[in-house]
């Protein structure tokens, strides 16, 4: 018999859909449940002792699983935990803590195929640690700054002797006045660069303009790489791809051997099985690395190209890859 395929995802994320499709067309069974549910929807009785690793139940009003069966987990972007409304601040803060530490805490201890483990992922959100990772792997990065400090960013334009970009840190989404925003990508002009007020009030991340023939996106299924070359098609698309998705355009293309060994070596060291990750390709054919993300969308870029990305997450989740 098939192990059963944990699935921790928001319920409103429609690429998971797809693979928990892809997954139960197999014939495999599947728990799909998001931390948000939890505890009003979803239930733990987890036991452990000296004969036994991790066993007990999570539960729903419709499906339970076992927790020692469980072969692969499909971690990606589940919701915050909810509480009774009539918590007040610190009862809810208090409980979401013990959630966290109770209910994430087995399900971190499952020892089973991991897409991707959640301790990972975490480490490997920090661009920091991907921009040396990278490095190290072989791969080629940027020159870049990270600081709170407008006369490093000065000298950090001098030192280049060409155009520089600002970019988000972390995360580029953010809800402002109840509306989603996302911050893009920016080259910095003259004017930018003789104004730098507001660089003191948190980090800042700038580098080196790479000039681009086009860009890749690299998604990563354990050894498997699907490559997608995007080409872009108005000003704003060339400087942040992600600002115009309009004017794009797409086709399949390959990873030169040298990067695909990087990648890999790369993947290895962030303990990732799933990445999706993005390259400048310049006018010279020179892959320069900008970031991978763990969490990274893939639905549309299977969409546009055909290339078979949902097939390889159901077969990794399988142990069939």
């Amino acid at each position: 018999m098939n192990s059963p395929v944990l699935i921790i995802a928001a319920d409103d994320d429609w690429p998971t859909d797809r693979v928990v499709t892809e997954l139960t067309g197999r014939g495999v069974e599947v728990f799909r449940m998001d931390t948000a549910d939890f505890p009003q929807q979803l239930t733990l009785a987890a036991r452990i002792d000296q004969l036994t690793g991790w066993t007990g139940e999570l539960s729903t009003d419709h499906r339970t699983v076992d927790l020692s069966r469980v072969g692969a987990v499909y971690y990606r972007a589940p919701g915050a935990f909810r509480f009774p409304e009539n918590m007040s601040g610190p009862e809810e803060r208090f409980a979401a803590a013990q959630a966290r530490a109770g209910l994430g805490g087995v399900l971190s201890a499952l020892e089973c195929r991991w897409v991707n483990h959640p301790t990972a992922m975490a480490r490997a959100e920090y661009k920091p640690v991907q921009l040396a990772a990278a490095r190290a792997c072989g791969l080629a990065v940027p020159p870049t700054l990270l600081t709170n400090t407008p006369a490093a960013v000065g000298d950090f334009a001098a030192r280049t002797g060409g155009d520089i970009v600002c970019k988000p840190v972390a995360s580029p989404v953010l809800i402002e006045d109840g509306r989603l925003k996302s911050v893009y990508t920016r080259r910095l002009t003259p004017d930018d660069l003789a104004d730098l007020d507001g660089i003191d009030t948190t980090a800042h991340l700038f580098q080196a303009w790479v000039p681009k023939d086009h860009e890749v996106r690299l998604t990563v299924v354990g050894r498997r790489m699907f490559t997608a070359a995007i080409h872009a098609g108005s000003d704003a698309s060339h400087e942040d791809w992600r600002s115009d998705y309009g004017s794009l355009s797409y086709s399949t293309t390959t990873v030169p051997d040298d990067v695909a060994a990087g990648m890999g070596h790369l993947m290895r060291r962030l303990k990732l099985t799933y990445g999706a990750a993005d390259f400048v390709v310049g006018p010279d054919g020179e892959w320069t690395f900008l970031e991978v993300n763990p969490c990274g969308q893939w639905d549309w870029i299977q969409a546009e190209t055909g290339l078979p990305i949902v097939q390889a997450l159901a077969d990794e989740l399988q142990g069939v890859s």
